[in-house]
């Protein structure tokens, strides 16, 4: 199997879900959907069904949801995998 052809595995960070509000039930049913979408993907599949984020949108929409991901964008310095 090639470099590009491997499929990908999520790996969910400590804390990442810290600003989950649910039940652990329902955080176990949303992680378990995550990976579901990626299960069996290669990133060639992955980024065919990828879409753009307006983020002038998303400011406008979601103002929260934008400054959490400017802060996490500004904080990671790891590459994209």
């Amino acid at each position: 199997m090639t470099e590009e052809n491997k499929t990908v595995k999520v790996i969910f960070e400590p804390g990442c879900f810290d600003d989950f509000e649910g039940t652990q039930e329902e955080l176990d049913e949303f992680v378990a959907e995550i990976n579901k979408m990626f299960e069996g993907k290669t990133h060639e599949e992955i980024e065919a069904e990828s879409h753009t984020v307006d983020i002038d949108a998303l400011i406008e929409e979601d103002p929260e949801l934008a400054m959490k991901l400017f802060e996490r964008i500004n904080k990671d310095e790891r590459p994209l995998q």
